[in-house]
């Protein structure tokens, strides 16, 4: 990415998320993999952060914001183990992910799958693969393309089926509110249908009221009749949901993102995601 800018200088900083090794769930606070580095973006020590889309919560700090995306990757999640569709898949199969998102919507698509809770980095989990451990994972088809390993994924999800994370597959370029040199570089490298996906994801996650620790997947992609946003919320075990979709004018994400919302409110997911936020407490919906 400093390549592309020209004269920038790279700042590598770790964070907690990335201290969190091979045990570190999926769906820990997105603070631990940005705090540290708004941190250093407020104190002027770097003036532009890479981040993985989705792991930039919707709220950011007063004196930030978002600059740019670059063009995205393929935003679906991916199926890495034997057979070519969800239906193929062995009656009670066990399915690696830690993902609370991802296990919501494979129970509510095959409610008789085996969802085992598999953590740390994809290669990690692909060793559990290997092992034995589990008959197949889901992963990130960005993630494991990334890796060049994406020869391995059986099939592709469809963004119907298993709508994706917010900004999956998406970087996202922070800095500093008013650095008109941050900005001008952000801009330089910035792709305007990713930076509209992503506008409309993170709108409707705001207007949802979710975390990081809710089932909700969210997905804008551009088609030849404008932008079509997919959204999904649901119970942990799957045995509650909702799924809507809309389509309309590109230039109007944020509007576009809050009637979805306000249709998926409709049919009863914000009492879903009350229930799902404390299903950890209360060990059943």
């Amino acid at each position: 990415m400093a390549a592309a800018i020209g004269d920038a200088e790279t700042v590598v900083i770790r964070t907690a998320g990335d201290e969190g090794g091979p045990t570190a769930p999926e769906t820990s606070d997105k603070s631990r993999f940005v705090g540290a580095i708004e941190a250093a973006l407020l104190a002027g020590e770097v003036d532009l952060a890479v981040h993985s889309a989705k792991d930039l919560p919707a709220e950011l700090p007063d004196g930030l914001a978002l600059l740019g995306v670059p063009a995205r990757e393929d935003p679906a999640d991916v199926w890495v183990g034997p057979g070519t569709g969800p239906e193929e898949l062995a009656k009670g199969a066990r399915v690696g992910t830690a993902s609370i998102r991802r296990r919501s919507q494979l129970l509510a698509l095959r409610g008789d799958l085996d969802v085992i809770a598999v953590r740390g980095n994809v290669d990690t989990r692909l060793g559990k693969l290997a092992a034995g451990e589990v008959d197949g994972l889901v992963l990130a088809a960005a993630g494991l393309r990334r890796l060049g390993r994406d020869a391995e994924a059986g099939f592709r999800f469809a963004l119907r089926a298993l709508t994706p994370a917010p900004g999956q597959g998406a970087l996202a370029l922070e800095g500093r509110a008013g650095d008109a040199a941050a900005s001008a570089a952000a801009a330089a490298l910035t792709d305007p249908e990713a930076l509209v996906e992503l506008t409309a994801e993170r709108a409707a996650v705001a207007a949802l009221g979710a975390s990081c620790d809710t089932p909700v997947g969210v997905c804008a992609r551009h088609d030849d009749d404008g932008l079509l946003i997919r959204g999904y919320a649901g119970l942990p075990d799957g045995s509650g949901h909702v799924y809507d979709e809309v389509r309309g004018d590109a230039g109007q994400p944020v509007a576009l993102a809050e009637a979805l919302v306000a249709r998926m409110r409709d049919a009863g997911a914000a009492e879903l995601l009350s229930r799902a936020a404390s299903w950890e407490r209360d060990g059943h919906g």
